[in-house]
This record gives C-alpha cells, structure tokens and sequence, in this order.
C-alpha cells in the first residue's frame, strides 16, 4: 500500500487536495477539518506538515461521526485507528491527533525502507528468510521414503476409488 500523494501537485484555487478528503493547504501547511452530520458547524482537527497526517486526522473524525457510511482517505488503517465512542469534540480532536502521529511514524518507516533500497545496500536475504534452513529441510524432504504401496487384497472395503496411487508408476 502506497501513501504517496504528491503534495507537489496542482491544487485547485481553494488549496483542497486533490485525492484527499477533508484537508487543505494553508500557507505551506495541511489543515484537517470536518462538518458535523445536520449541523452547519465544523470541528477543527488541526494543521500538520504534510497531507497524508491530515488525511489520517479527518479519516478518524469521519470514522467517529459517520461510522461505515465515512468516505476515507486510507481505509486500509482502519483497524490501526482509534476512534472515540462519542463524538464530542474534544475526543475526535484528541484521536485525530494520534492518527496523524501514526501516520507520521508510518511515513519515517516507509521513507526508511525505501532509502535503504534505494542506496543499493547489501540485504542479507539468507538471513532474513532463513534461507540455509530451508535448503536444508527442502534437501531431507527429498530423501523420504514414499509411503508403502498398497496392494488391492491392503485396501479397506470403504474405499472404492479405481483411481491409481500417486506412487505408482505405471
């Protein structure tokens, strides 16, 4: 899964992102607000520097104020949100905030990853797959025995198959 929305791209007259929900640019930072359910009012969730943490911010006021129905910006952090029981104000902020922060941390790890395979630096992929483990059990795997062939006076009355023994090599 790929967060990388480029903020770099064209943004329309009113700063809005153009892939993202509930987020706009103000004065070179991304801004989070949502409009409660049948009310004019609006509940502020805050600025943050890149539009991916105010993506997450607004994801979780949707989720608190319009359940399954919210359109999200990353409905794949769904289960890594937590989004508070009522939807009062200060709670959605107060979780808003966290999910930013998890998208912050989500980010660094992904940029991390990715810079160490930009850099062409070794990856000891034996090591990480337990590679000379596993030739050695795929090697003792080929030396079992196949199981015994059965005879037709060896075959239990309940099995009728006519079908050949995957050992047999007619």
């Amino acid at each position: 899964m790929s967060t990388s929305y480029s903020t770099e791209t064209s943004l329309n007259t009113t700063g809005k992102h153009p892939n993202l929900h509930g987020i706009r640019s103000r004065n070179g930072k991304w801004v989070a607000e949502i409009r409660e359910p049948r009310k004019t009012s609006r509940i502020w969730l805050g600025t943050y520097p890149t539009a991916e943490m105010a993506a997450a911010a607004y994801d979780v006021a949707a989720l608190a104020l319009k359940g399954g129905d919210a359109t999200l910006n990353f409905p794949d952090f769904v289960g890594s949100y937590r989004v508070p029981e009522s939807p009062e104000p200060a709670l959605i902020r107060s979780a808003a905030g966290e999910a930013a922060e998890l998208m912050k941390s989500f980010m660094e790890r992904e940029d991390e990853q990715h810079t160490h395979v930009a850099n062409d630096e070794f990856i000891d992929e034996e090591a990480i797959f337990y590679m000379p483990n596993l030739l050695v059990d795929m090697a003792e795997g080929m030396l079992v025995s196949p199981p015994r062939q059965t005879t037709t006076d060896d075959r239990s009355f309940g099995d009728t198959s006519d079908c050949d023994n995957l050992w047999s090599y007619h």
